[in-house]
């Protein structure tokens, strides 16, 4: 795997890791557009074996507020990711995309308008029809002001349904913050936190009908975890229903984390997808 900062138009920086740079003579790399609350590394052993099963790079990046990328900034909308995509895709000369979560979202959005050829996403957090609410800003938003960064995450963590222990009374959980702030998953939660609000409430102000994403590409891949929140699901089959070329398909014994945990049967999915 090598790495390297890319400049963007607006003379931003982005983090870009390409797995199996050496294919590239082979076809069109594919690049990964990571969820919220995570970082490009978190995609390592996803973009490794994708890459070995396709022959061809699997390029990863950090969005902005994440490791050596520019900030993330206050007034965050889904546009600026959209160009960082389109950024990464022009220096990767890569026209496959594949997005996870709130990386599916961006995704989803900027292949009405970007040159994508192939796009598969997984659990994207897209808003359809208000398919995702955020009722719990307002709590978290409280939480923050106050400096009680465990209770604000506790409470993003059971706005999102993120896994089991957002299914813990909100004061279990933020005990158990408490206990984890020192471990690196805790630190790099409170680190993203505020990222992935921004996120959120940018998902819902690009919430819009199934109809225009009519502009997707005809060859777009669907998928969804057997054991994922089921707004995601909601929203993935209103799509679906509008574009008739694309493939849906749900993931049997697999939740929101799917991606990280690359389960041979998604790799199989993917890279027969992508070798088209």
């Amino acid at each position: 795997m090598t790495s390297e900062n890319i400049k963007t138009p607006d003379g931003g920086t982005l983090e870009l890791y390409s797995t199996g740079a050496e294919l590239a003579s082979a076809g069109s790399g594919v690049v990964v557009v990571p969820a919220s609350m995570v970082t490009a590394a978190d995609y390592t052993k996803f973009a490794q074996k994708l890459s070995a099963a396709l022959g061809r790079p699997v390029h990863t990046f950090n969005r902005r507020g994440r490791g050596s990328s520019s900030p993330q900034a206050e007034d965050y909308i889904l546009d600026a990711d959209i160009r960082d995509l389109d950024a990464v895709m022009k220096h990767t000369s890569s026209t496959d995309v594949f997005g996870h979560s709130f990386g599916g979202a961006v995704a989803l959005h900027a292949a009405r308008t970007l040159p994508v050829e192939r796009l598969a996403v997984y659990d994207p957090a897209v808003s359809v029809n208000h398919s995702v609410k955020a009722d719990w800003t307002t709590e978290y938003e409280r939480a923050t002001a106050a400096g009680d960064d465990d209770r604000a995450l506790a409470v993003l963590t059971k706005g999102l349904e993120a896994g089991a222990f957002s299914r813990m009374p909100l004061s279990m959980l933020t005990i158990a913050n408490k206990l984890t702030a020192g471990t690196h998953v805790g630190k790099q939660m409170r680190e993203l936190m505020r990222t992935g609000v921004r996120e959120i409430k940018a998902i819902i102000a690009a919430d819009m009908p199934a109809e225009p994403f009519l502009e997707l590409p005809l060859e777009t891949l669907i998928i969804v975890g057997e054991k994922s929140p089921a707004y995601f699901g909601v929203a993935c089959g209103q799509i679906h229903d509008v574009l008739s070329g694309s493939s849906y398909t749900i993931l049997h014994g697999a939740g929101h984390d799917g991606v990280l945990r690359a389960p041979d049967k998604l790799i199989t999915e993917l890279s027969d997808f992508f070798a088209g």
